[in-house]
């Protein structure tokens, strides 16, 4: 599986990929229940949390692309888990593939390069809250040694039913 993405490239997100960023996001917005968000972007409403997401700190957003086009195939974030200061030290993180690019190992490339990135960052936790049903997001989850700690029932509602959402955390060195 990782060898068809032995060429993808993994970088910092940059202000340049807003407009496909936004693409990306949307659909999932229109399309599933991955996202509880119900409206989509523009790619201004979206700045602002392009530009929560620095080259370094804590709250990181890697970036996918094929190398000969730059496509965007998807990113992974991490962000404030709470905004309350006794959580600075725990981040929520999350991982999006476009259409197409699943089962090809991006989102594991993805993620690889998030967890590399916050290494030397003074980080204690990493959560992440899968809508179900997500299989592949529940093996790539526990892949990386998330484990499930508890699930929210019904805790959203999209098209018109509840979704439940699983939640997991792993512990950052």
């Amino acid at each position: 599986m990782l060898s068809e993405c032995t060429e993808v490239q993994v970088r910092p997100g940059v202000e340049a990929d807003l407009d496909a960023l936004t693409t990306l996001y949307n659909h999932y917005v229109r399309e599933t229940a991955i996202t509880f968000d119900t409206a989509v972007f523009t790619p201004q409403e979206r700045r602002p949390w392009l530009l929560s997401h620095p080259e370094d700190g804590p709250y990181r957003l890697m970036v996918a692309t094929e190398p000969d086009s730059q496509e965007i195939l998807g990113y992974s974030t991490s962000s404030p888990f709470r905004m309350k200061p006794a959580y600075a030290t725990s981040v929520e993180t999350t991982v999006y593939v476009t259409p197409g690019a699943g089962r090809r190992g991006v989102g594991t490339l993805l993620y690889t390069a998030l967890f590399e990135a916050l290494s030397g960052e003074d980080l204690h936790r990493a959560y992440a809250g899968v809508a179900l049903p997500n299989e592949a997001s529940a093996r790539l989850h526990e892949r990386f040694g998330f484990r499930h700690v508890g699930t929210y029932r019904e805790a959203g509602r999209k098209f018109g039913r509840y979704w439940d959402v699983a939640w997991y955390e792993k512990e950052l060195p």
